[in-house]
């Protein structure tokens, strides 16, 4: 048994068999306790006001809500809970915006169950926990030189491009991937200052001259 203060968990994940793995190795160790389970980023973000845990464990491609978007979601409310990203994805697209977004962690699913149940301790301390992995992309991120045009789309800014390059209008974007008007300006806003350009149509050949579309 361990003397360290029981750390409180949220899962968040659309996978039912993940959520009851993570849930029955949560449970049956010493220290934790998990307060309930989401399915994808609006109910993370619901439960999360609910449960107040000290901990949400969340992965970031779900339908009907994406992980990032919940994070600045849960940022921008000033829940005190810590994010740690769990997930299988450490590309670029990923990760990044996940940091930037507020997530205390990153880990990937194959990260062993001890390593997990420090990084879930370390989290609710406030400290950052990255696998290795994600550590170096992060690195050469940061190291890396890039000329203006260059820095690379969220997965979510391509998301929205993909549609802006099928004609898709603000509102259907915002239908189709569930969320805001407001968001999806403001994802257009951060996408054209990415790719240096100053409207829709530009935005579509600007990424297809970089192999962003196609």
């Amino acid at each position: 048994m361990t003397d360290d203060p029981r750390v409180s968990l949220l899962i968040v994940d659309d996978h039912p068999v993940v959520r009851d793995g993570l849930r029955g190795m949560f449970e049956s160790a010493p220290g934790f306790t998990v307060l309930g389970e989401a399915a994808n980023g609006v109910e993370a973000v619901a439960k999360a006001g609910e449960l107040d845990p000290d901990v949400i464990l969340m992965d970031l491609r779900m339908p009907g809500g994406g992980g990032v978007d919940a994070i600045r979601e849960l940022a921008r409310g000033g829940t005190r809970a810590k994010v740690l990203v769990l997930t299988t994805y450490d590309t670029d697209s990923d990760t990044l915006p996940a940091i930037e977004a507020g997530a205390t962690g990153y880990l990937l699913k194959d990260a062993p169950r001890d390593e997990l149940f420090t990084a879930v301790r370390a989290a609710a301390q406030g400290r950052t926990v990255l696998s290795p992995a994600v550590a170096t992309r992060l690195v050469s991120a940061v190291r890396a030189p890039r000329s203006p045009g260059e820095e690379p789309l969220s997965a979510r800014e391509r998301e929205v491009l993909a549609l802006v390059a099928r004609g898709t209008s603000n509102r259907e974007i915002a239908r189709d991937l569930f969320i805001s008007e407001a968001t999806v300006k403001t994802h257009l806003t951060h996408l054209y200052a990415k790719l240096g350009v100053n409207d829709r149509a530009a935005a579509v050949a600007r990424a297809y001259e970089r192999g962003i579309l196609g």
